[in-house]
């Protein structure tokens, strides 16, 4: 499985960067929106998805808050709409990683 993310333009020397740093990223690759960029270097990203009832034979639509670390180099911001991945725990509630700025907010 190659992830292949595009390099961020601006290098930074966080240890806990993917890219200029020594962070491994395994396991799931989610998108979202960052509704709460409030933290030093830690972003909270919503992530929509859909959840079958086979009761009624309908998807319903659920989301999640995933506390993700935010690179200096990436710097994302309330609004917009990243991709992050799963990394090993960096502290007690972060274990993934913004990788990728997909829109700026508007």
């Amino acid at each position: 499985m190659a992830l292949t993310f595009k390099k961020p333009k601006k290098t930074c020397n966080d240890r806990n960067c993917p890219f200029h740093g020594n962070l491994p990223i395994r396991g799931r690759i989610l998108e979202g929106v960052v509704v709460s960029a409030k933290m030093d270097k830690t972003v909270i990203v919503r992530h929509d998805y859909l959840k079958y009832v086979p009761k009624f034979m309908r998807y319903e639509r659920r989301r999640s808050r995933i506390p993700s670390h935010n690179p200096p180099c990436i710097d994302a911001k309330e609004g917009d709409r990243v991709v992050i991945a799963e990394c090993r725990p960096i502290s007690k509630t972060v274990s993934f990683v913004v990788v990728e700025k997909k829109e700026e907010a508007k």
